[in-house]
């Protein structure tokens, strides 16, 4: 999949106000409706220019593109980082949609990047009539915590941008922070509630709320399944083959782990309740992974030399060689 520059398919600044990006779509629409233009390929030039108004028009998606746009360039290999819109808070309301009647199905780079999303990126439709009362919009934004937080919970600062329009038409973001309380338990994708801090209402209606949804930043060590944690552990051959009690780093603190006599690299171990917790707590899985020491002295050499004569042993007997 590459790389979609939307902004020079459109033929504008990344520094662009709405209106320009208004002006030059309603141009190129003109020029490259398939009912008019006399170009061959003016039915495609018409999909990629909704596709590329649908993002930029939408100061939410803009903004969000623009941040993820800045390391990259048009027709270069392109998958999207995970978790590249956390930190964004978007309102509710789904897709606006770019050509009305002339709804087309959009691209994978677009579909990968805004497809799958339930809430957020929609924009907000306000009213002002005098004596107008509406509740206000709700938020939402993705927002990344430690796997240790879901383990014991915590309360902890949480900074947003929130994509807004400026006086002369400029996309912008400001930041606001939250001190958010993590609850203990709490799973990847799971959304924490804060009442009243989404948008204002208008007249006498109420705020909106906030949803954050919940990721878990990447790990060293672990990986996350719903309640479940995975570890690979480093294991000496000794350790694997004679059988010995070895300490296992856990979100909730060391353990002691006997490893059966015998076992072999890949080996799963289950420590059951030890995952996420919650009234169904997770567990925590071990695989063993056997770590060779290294053969970087004349002992060590000589170690390997006296174990290759006395242990009649084929690793590729299986195989039949």
């Amino acid at each position: 999949m590459e790389f979609e520059d939307y902004y020079e398919v459109m033929g504008v600044k990344r520094d662009a106000t709405q209106d320009e990006i208004k002006r030059a779509y309603r141009k190129l629409a003109r020029k490259y409706h398939p009912d008019v233009s006399k170009e061959a390929d003016a039915e495609e030039k018409f999909k990629r220019l909704g596709e590329a108004y649908e993002v930029l028009k939408d100061p939410e998606k803009r903004a969000a593109y623009d941040q993820l746009g800045k390391n990259w360039k048009a027709g270069e290999d392109f998958h999207p980082p995970p978790d590249w819109d956390a930190g964004f808070e978007f309102s509710g309301g789904g897709f606006t949609g770019a050509g009305g009647a002339d709804a087309q199905a959009y691209s994978d780079f677009f579909e990968s990047l805004f497809g799958q999303r339930t809430g957020g990126f929609g924009g907000s439709a306000g009213a002002s009539q005098r004596g107008f009362h509406m509740r206000g919009q709700d938020h939402h934004a993705k927002v990344l915590i430690d796997l240790e937080d879901a383990y014991h919970g915590a309360t902890r600062n949480i900074t947003l941008q929130v994509p807004e329009v400026d006086a002369s038409g400029h996309v912008t973001t400001r930041k606001r922070t939250l001190k958010v309380r993590i609850p203990k338990g709490v799973k990847q994708g799971q959304q924490i509630r804060l009442a009243g801090q989404g948008a204002p209402g208008m007249g006498q209606g109420g705020s909106g709320d906030l949803y954050l949804e919940i990721e878990f930043r990447p790990h060293p060590f672990y990986r996350v399944e719903g309640r479940d944690v995975y570890l690979e552990l480093p294991v000496a051959p000794w350790e694997a083959a004679l059988g010995e009690k070895v300490k296992v780093p856990t979100p909730a603190g060391v353990l002691d782990l006997k490893i059966p006599a015998g076992s072999s690299s890949g080996k799963k171990m289950r420590l059951k309740g030890k995952g996420i917790p919650g009234k169904k707590p997770g567990d925590f899985y071990v695989q063993l992974k056997i770590v060779l020491p290294p053969s970087d002295s004349e002992k060590a050499r000589a170690l390997y030399e006296k174990m290759k004569q006395e242990l009649p042993f084929n690793p590729r007997a299986a195989l039949g060689v």
